[in-house]
């Protein structure tokens, strides 16, 4: 039986000691995945040594990534599994981003925005 992905992930982040790990349950949000990880690392070398070992990781337990972006600059390096996605980031850019509350809006606000939005331009 494989191992969760979700535990490799957070595991192969712990390993090379991430920080400030987060984990989002996005599936009323979006189509495109079910969770998204956020973590930080304290330099351009630890953002890429956390995505290679979670790379590495994932591939050993049998998940073979879609795709990674983002490698050659290592400020900001995306692993996508499909069904879960890895944001790994420089703390700066992980602030100035903010996928955290980005992704946490609650799905009603939005609707209500969209709503009133069309009602005041009628």
């Amino acid at each position: 039986m494989r191992k969760n992905l979700t535990e490799i992930v957070v595991n192969a982040l712990e390993d090379v000691k991430a920080l400030d790990i987060a984990l989002i349950d996005v599936r009323g949000l979006t189509d495109i995945m079910d969770t998204m990880v956020v973590a930080s690392g304290n330099s351009s070398r630890q953002v890429k040594a956390l995505a290679n070992n979670l790379v590495v990781d994932a591939k050993s337990a049998g998940y073979t990534p879609i795709g990674v972006e983002g490698d050659d600059t290592s400020e900001w390096i995306l692993v996508d599994f499909g069904d879960l996605v890895a944001h790994i980031m420089l703390p700066a850019t992980r602030q100035l981003y903010d996928l955290e509350r980005l992704w946490s809006l609650p799905t009603e606000s939005v609707d209500e925005t969209a709503t009133e939005s069309v009602d005041n331009n009628a």
